[in-house]
Protein backbone atom coordinates (compact mmCIF):
# COMPACT_ATOMS: atom_id res chain seq x y z
CA UNK A 1 0.00 0.00 0.00
CA UNK A 2 1.19 3.18 -0.87
CA UNK A 3 0.77 6.05 1.49
CA UNK A 4 0.46 9.94 0.42
CA UNK A 5 1.98 12.40 2.52
CA UNK A 6 -0.40 14.89 3.16
CA UNK A 7 0.53 18.08 2.00
CA UNK A 8 -0.17 20.76 4.81
CA UNK A 9 -1.27 24.60 3.85
CA UNK A 10 1.69 27.37 4.48
CA UNK A 11 -0.21 28.51 7.83
CA UNK A 12 -0.39 25.13 8.92
CA UNK A 13 3.31 24.31 7.94
CA UNK A 14 4.17 27.55 10.10
CA UNK A 15 2.10 26.46 13.11
CA UNK A 16 3.69 23.22 13.30
CA UNK A 17 7.39 25.20 12.94
CA UNK A 18 6.01 27.36 15.77
CA UNK A 19 4.92 24.31 17.87
CA UNK A 20 7.95 22.36 17.06
CA UNK A 21 10.18 25.98 18.62
CA UNK A 22 7.67 25.68 21.53
CA UNK A 23 8.96 21.95 22.02
CA UNK A 24 12.56 22.72 21.69
CA UNK A 25 13.27 26.19 23.09
CA UNK A 26 10.32 27.43 25.58
CA UNK A 27 8.80 24.70 27.43
CA UNK A 28 12.18 23.68 28.44
CA UNK A 29 12.57 26.89 30.00
CA UNK A 30 9.41 26.90 32.40
CA UNK A 31 10.55 25.15 34.99
CA UNK A 32 13.75 28.26 35.56
CA UNK A 33 11.53 30.55 34.64
CA UNK A 34 12.25 33.94 36.53
CA UNK A 35 8.49 35.31 35.35
CA UNK A 36 6.07 32.30 34.37
CA UNK A 37 3.10 33.18 32.01
CA UNK A 38 0.80 31.10 34.60
CA UNK A 39 0.99 34.45 37.09
CA UNK A 40 -1.00 35.88 34.13
CA UNK A 41 0.67 38.98 34.84
CA UNK A 42 1.84 39.41 31.21
CA UNK A 43 -0.57 36.77 29.59
CA UNK A 44 -3.85 36.99 29.07
CA UNK A 45 -6.19 33.77 29.12
CA UNK A 46 -9.11 33.40 26.98
CA UNK A 47 -11.30 30.98 28.84
CA UNK A 48 -14.36 28.76 27.92
CA UNK A 49 -16.86 28.28 30.60
CA UNK A 50 -16.18 24.79 31.69
CA UNK A 51 -12.65 25.78 31.98
CA UNK A 52 -13.46 28.50 34.55
CA UNK A 53 -16.06 26.51 36.27
CA UNK A 54 -13.18 23.61 36.51
CA UNK A 55 -9.73 25.69 36.88
CA UNK A 56 -12.00 27.89 39.72
CA UNK A 57 -13.68 24.66 41.30
CA UNK A 58 -16.88 26.72 41.34
CA UNK A 59 -20.13 24.42 41.57
CA UNK A 60 -22.34 27.72 40.75
CA UNK A 61 -24.43 27.60 37.22
CA UNK A 62 -22.92 29.84 34.86
CA UNK A 63 -26.02 32.68 35.28
CA UNK A 64 -25.44 32.44 38.78
CA UNK A 65 -21.49 33.43 38.68
CA UNK A 66 -22.48 35.93 35.51
CA UNK A 67 -24.42 37.50 38.04
CA UNK A 68 -21.78 37.32 41.21
CA UNK A 69 -19.13 38.51 38.22
CA UNK A 70 -21.67 41.38 36.99
CA UNK A 71 -21.80 42.51 40.98
CA UNK A 72 -18.53 42.88 41.61
CA UNK A 73 -18.54 39.65 43.87
CA UNK A 74 -16.57 37.56 41.11
CA UNK A 75 -12.81 36.81 41.00
CA UNK A 76 -11.42 39.93 40.59
CA UNK A 77 -8.72 38.67 38.05
CA UNK A 78 -11.91 37.00 35.44
CA UNK A 79 -13.45 39.40 33.13
CA UNK A 80 -16.09 38.24 30.83
CA UNK A 81 -16.83 39.10 27.35
CA UNK A 82 -18.20 38.00 24.26
CA UNK A 83 -19.18 34.70 25.55
CA UNK A 84 -16.22 34.09 26.74
CA UNK A 85 -14.11 34.75 29.70
CA UNK A 86 -10.71 36.08 29.98
CA UNK A 87 -8.15 36.11 33.01
CA UNK A 88 -5.08 38.04 33.70
CA UNK A 89 -2.99 39.79 36.69
CA UNK A 90 -3.64 36.92 39.23
CA UNK A 91 -1.63 33.24 39.39
CA UNK A 92 -3.80 30.88 37.20
CA UNK A 93 -5.51 28.63 40.11
CA UNK A 94 -3.95 25.51 38.32
CA UNK A 95 -0.18 27.28 38.78
CA UNK A 96 1.73 25.48 41.44
CA UNK A 97 4.79 26.78 42.56
CA UNK A 98 6.77 24.03 43.41
CA UNK A 99 5.74 21.86 40.49
CA UNK A 100 4.24 24.02 37.82
CA UNK A 101 0.99 23.93 35.42
CA UNK A 102 -1.81 20.94 37.10
CA UNK A 103 -3.59 20.99 34.49
CA UNK A 104 -1.09 21.23 31.26
CA UNK A 105 -1.72 18.09 29.80
CA UNK A 106 -5.62 17.72 30.64
CA UNK A 107 -8.48 19.76 28.61
CA UNK A 108 -8.32 22.74 30.98
CA UNK A 109 -5.59 23.81 29.85
CA UNK A 110 -6.07 27.10 28.05
CA UNK A 111 -5.38 27.36 24.43
CA UNK A 112 -3.18 30.71 25.33
CA UNK A 113 -1.06 28.59 27.47
CA UNK A 114 -0.28 26.41 24.40
CA UNK A 115 0.45 29.29 21.89
CA UNK A 116 2.24 31.78 24.12
CA UNK A 117 4.81 33.10 22.98
CA UNK A 118 4.87 31.71 19.78
CA UNK A 119 2.16 31.30 17.39
CA UNK A 120 1.18 31.12 13.90
CA UNK A 121 -1.90 33.98 13.15
CA UNK A 122 -3.04 34.31 9.42
CA UNK A 123 0.19 32.73 8.07
CA UNK A 124 2.58 34.92 10.19
CA UNK A 125 4.32 33.98 13.01
CA UNK A 126 3.61 35.76 16.08
CA UNK A 127 6.64 36.03 19.05
CA UNK A 128 5.64 38.00 22.31
CA UNK A 129 9.41 38.80 23.55
CA UNK A 130 8.20 39.55 27.28
CA UNK A 131 8.73 35.77 27.38
CA UNK A 132 12.20 35.48 28.64
CA UNK A 133 12.95 32.33 26.83
CA UNK A 134 12.01 33.68 23.81
CA UNK A 135 15.26 34.24 21.17
CA UNK A 136 14.45 35.91 17.88
CA UNK A 137 17.38 35.11 16.17
CA UNK A 138 16.69 31.04 17.38
CA UNK A 139 13.69 31.36 16.09
CA UNK A 140 14.02 32.55 12.75
CA UNK A 141 16.80 29.70 12.58
CA UNK A 142 14.60 27.36 13.56
CA UNK A 143 11.63 28.05 11.36
CA UNK A 144 14.59 28.27 8.20
CA UNK A 145 15.53 24.87 9.40
CA UNK A 146 11.95 23.19 9.40
CA UNK A 147 10.53 25.38 6.31
CA UNK A 148 13.31 24.75 4.19
CA UNK A 149 16.89 26.97 3.12
CA UNK A 150 14.95 29.40 0.90
CA UNK A 151 12.79 30.72 3.18
CA UNK A 152 12.98 34.45 3.72
CA UNK A 153 11.88 35.67 6.55
CA UNK A 154 10.67 39.25 7.45
CA UNK A 155 10.72 41.04 11.14
CA UNK A 156 8.39 43.94 12.01
CA UNK A 157 7.43 44.91 15.65
CA UNK A 158 3.81 46.07 16.67
CA UNK A 159 4.34 49.74 16.54
CA UNK A 160 2.10 50.39 20.00
CA UNK A 161 2.99 46.60 21.27
CA UNK A 162 6.77 46.46 20.33
CA UNK A 163 7.36 43.04 22.62
CA UNK A 164 4.98 41.46 19.99
CA UNK A 165 6.72 40.99 16.49
CA UNK A 166 5.46 39.39 13.36
CA UNK A 167 7.48 37.32 11.53
CA UNK A 168 6.78 36.97 7.77
CA UNK A 169 7.64 34.02 5.80
CA UNK A 170 7.96 33.72 2.04
CA UNK A 171 9.66 31.03 0.04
Amino acid sequence: MNKQKLRRTPPQELAVAAAGYQREAVIPHCPTCAAPCCKLDKLVLELEWAQVKGLWQLEESRKAFDKRLATGRGPIEIRPANGLYYAHSKPCPAFDAACGCTVYTTPLKPVGCSDFPVYENEGEIMADLRCEAVDIEALKAALTRDLGPDTRIRQSADRDFPFLVTLSVQR
